[in-house]
This record gives C-alpha cells, sequence and structure tokens, in this order.
C-alpha cells in the first residue's frame, strides 16, 4: 500500500468542509477538475468512495466521515512538526500568540517579556474558522479564543464574558430600537456561521432552512469582520459580534443594537491539552490576572460617531470590556 500523500488529505478536507468541488476549488486556489481528479485519485488509493453525489448536493460517506477526522488530525500534526523544525532552525527562543478581533494583547504579551529576557513572542491574528486550527497545527502556542470552539485536543483557561451585539445598516427597521431580541433578527440573513449564532440558528432552522447555507445570497464567504461589515453596510445581511469586537469597528454606515436574550460571549485562553512550560504558565495567569482587573472599565458610542446613528435613533452604548483592553 503506497503511502497517504497530505496534499490529497488536505484537499479532501477542503471538500469535507465545504460539501461543494467549486468553492472548496476557491479555498485552494486550485481549479476544480484538479481538484476533483485529486480525490478520485485518494478514493482509489482507499479503495472506498468518500463522497455521495445526489440532488441534495455533495455529501460525505460513512468512510468519508470516518477519514474525515483522522485526516485533520494528521494533517494538523505533521503542520506543528514542520513548523517547530523550523522554529528549531532560526535559533533562539519563540513564542507565537493568537487572538481574535477585539482582544488586545499587548499588556499581557509585554509582561511575558519582561519575565524572559530574550524570548521573541511574535503576535497572530486569527479567525471563526481558523483560531482553534492554528493551536493545532502549531502556527501559534497559545491563542486567545472565542468559543463555542471544538474543545478536543485543547485545554480551556476561561478568562471573561462580555454580551454581544447585532451590526445592522444604519438605515435598517430595526436600528430605529434601542436593543432587539434573536426573534426580531429571525427574518434577515446571517452573514456569518450559523454555528457562531446558534440561537439565531436555531430559531430559522424549522422556517427558513436556506438560510443556514452561508452561500445563500450568492456572495463569497466572508471571512473577515471587515468583510462582513462592508455587506452589512450594503444591506446583504446582520452580523452578531461580541461588544469588544464591535468597539473596534465603528463606522457611520452601521450601527450596533444589544441583543437582549443572547447569552453572553466568552473570550478563553487555548492551548494543546497537556502541553506545559514556563512561558505558557506565566501567560495563562498573567492574561487572567490582567482580563480580570481591566474588566468592564470605559465606554464606546456604538455608531460610527458619538452623536449618534444616520437616522436619529438614540445610541446604544458600548461598554469597554475585558476584551478590549487586558
Amino acid at each position: 500500500m503506497s503511502d497517504l500523500d497530505l496534499r490529497k488529505l488536505r484537499y479532501f478536507l477542503a471538500v469535507a468542509d465545504e460539501l461543494n468541488y467549486g468553492r472548496a476549488a476557491d479555498r485552494l486556489h486550485i481549479a476544480q477538475p484538479v481538484l476533483s481528479r485529486q480525490i478520485t485519485a485518494l478514493e482509489r488509493e482507499l479503495g472506498v468512495a468518500l463522497f455521495a453525489r445526489s440532488k441534495r448536493g455533495t455529501e460525505l460517506t460513512e468512510a468519508g466521515l470516518l477519514l474525515r477526522d483522522d485526516a485533520r488530525a494528521l494533517v494538523l500534526t505533521a503542520a506543528a512538526l514542520q513548523r517547530r523544525a523550523r522554529v528549531a532552525g532560526r535559533g533562539g527562543e519563540h513564542f507565537t500568540v493568537g487572538f481574535m478581533p477585539g482582544v488586545i494583547v499587548t499588556p499581557a504579551v509585554r509582561l511575558l517579556e519582561e519575565e524572559f529576557p530574550g524570548l521573541r513572542v511574535d503576535v497572530v491574528r486569527t479567525y471563526w474558522g481558523d483560531q482553534v486550527e492554528m493551536v493545532h497545527d502549531g502556527r501559534v502556542d497559545v491563542s486567545f479564543v472565542r468559543p463555542p470552539v471544538p474543545r478536543r485536543g485543547l485545554t480551556l483557561i476561561p478568562l471573561f464574558h462580555e454580551p454581544r451585539v447585532v451590526a445592522l445598516p444604519a438605515c435598517h427597521v430595526l436600528a430605529a430600537l434601542k436593543v432587539v431580541t434573536v426573534s426580531d433578527l429571525g427574518p434577515f440573513n446571517l452573514l456569518q456561521d450559523p454555528d457562531a449564532v446558534p440561537e439565531w440558528r436555531d430559531l430559522v432552522a424549522g422556517s427558513r432552512p436556506s438560510a443556514l447555507t452561508l452561500d445563500r445570497v450568492g456572495l463569497p464567504t466572508p471571512h473577515t469582520v471587515e468583510e462582513k461589515l462592508e455587506h452589512v453596510a450594503a444591506e446583504r445581511g446582520i452580523v452578531v459580534l461580541p461588544e469588544s469586537t464591535a468597539m473596534f469597528y465603528t463606522r457611520p454606515d452601521v450601527v450596533y443594537r444589544y441583543v437582549t436574550d443572547l447569552p453572553p460571549g466568552e473570550v478563553a485562553l487555548a492551548f494543546e491539552a497537556g502541553r506545559s512550560s514556563p512561558q505558557l504558565e506565566v501567560l495563562a495567569r498573567t492574561a487572567a490576572e490582567l482580563f480580570s482587573r481591566e474588566s468592564g472599565r470605559g465606554v464606546a458610542p456604538s455608531d460610527g460617531n458619538a452623536d449618534g446613528n444616520a437616522d436619529g435613533a438614540s445610541a446604544v452604548p458600548v461598554t469597554r470590556s475585558a476584551a478590549s483592553r487586558p
């Protein structure tokens, strides 16, 4: 039996995630026929069908479902090995910290460098779709993540909770309200992974199941906060954000409103289960102390300016929580 080709496994995982060959090819920056041939070659090597195509689209077979988790773990392990070898080859001590939008890690990083003179600490911005993947594949040693995240293979240290807000076009009918509810948001397109807002997902699952697919509005999947807010401003849908993230992205054509019946969002420190180092222990302790000390300080406007939103509705203040200034 020939050795498994990691490239083919990466291609397989892209299709398994997207369940659409076209989107997977775009994500991999290759032509769709090339991707199809590689998946066919992998199926031939394994002697099983990994995907089934029907009128409902592309679906994983039982063998594909079994391979998905094992393949992901193998690919991540290989990437982590490559990264650590490269870091070791550069010499010196390195430590990399990941962080989600809205979380400022500078004070914690500064204290870590003071505690370990000569340590080089790099910071990497993560996204909803890769915040855990970057921990597993070794691109970051530790990361400030926003659950819910897959907890398998991770140690998570909760740091704090904060309210969540919805981003609306300034001219939106809900912008006239001071606060909104999840049911208010049900009729509108959610421009992010529905699993990030399970309350909205569960509300619309029975009445508008097609609304749960990110390609329903005929747009490329937005990955960054900036991309999502561009679509919000263009009146293509809504986005639910943590309070601290909203603070960093104020603009005159987008307003934020508290969603009263959404549970608060969480920020946690994540690293590989079983991993231990003096640097990791110091960062975990420092982060917990800093975020706890600064929680709930300061106020920022919810709209693009301090005078209120475009249609004259009262601005909803967004409290500067620990996520914004540890």
